[in-house]
């Protein structure tokens, strides 16, 4: 993940003249500088001319974060690579917050069974096939490709193998 946000800057001179991908780019990083605390309190809402509207449950959260938005516009821009934001308002609307929570527990629970589902597609031989392979990271990663992978060929009734 921390390898596409270092490509934000590139995308931002590519997205020039889109104002929709330029505004999901920068709500992107908004979620990724506020981290999943401050998240569960925000949701970015609109970007118009340098001015990023976010979503605040209350007004305690409004009043809290009313010091920090210096703090993120400086965070921010600097993610993007470019002075993209230049005023961030707070506005109270639990509604938005909570439907963006809802959103991503429904996400998370989805990629969830996802990853069950794929887990349960790795033999005791692709296991051992993937011993070889020094990486715990990258090891516990090719076993999840590989039984994603073995998940989509038995939905579509591919008779390959892996």
């Amino acid at each position: 993940m921390l390898d596409i946000f270092r490509t934000l800057p590139g995308l931002l001179d590519d997205v020039d003249g889109s104002e929709v991908a330029r505004e999901a780019i920068v709500f992107a990083a908004w979620r990724r500088i506020a981290g999943d605390a401050l998240s569960e309190h925000t949701v970015p809402l609109k970007l118009v001319n340098g001015k990023l509207s976010v979503a605040v449950s209350s007004i305690t959260w409004q009043r809290h974060l009313k010091d920090l938005c210096g703090q993120m516009v400086f965070k921010l821009n600097a993610a993007l690579g470019t002075p993209v934001v230049n005023f961030v308002d707070l506005q109270i609307n639990e509604a938005a917050v909570l439907r963006e929570r809802t959103k991503i527990v429904d996400l998370t629970a989805s990629e969830n069974a996802r990853r069950r589902e794929a887990e349960g597609e790795i033999s005791p031989e692709l296991i051992a096939a993937a011993d070889r392979i020094e990486d715990p990271e990258l090891r516990k990663q090719f076993l999840l490709a590989a039984g994603n992978c073995l998940v989509r060929k038995k939905r579509t009734g591919s008779k390959s193998r892996v």
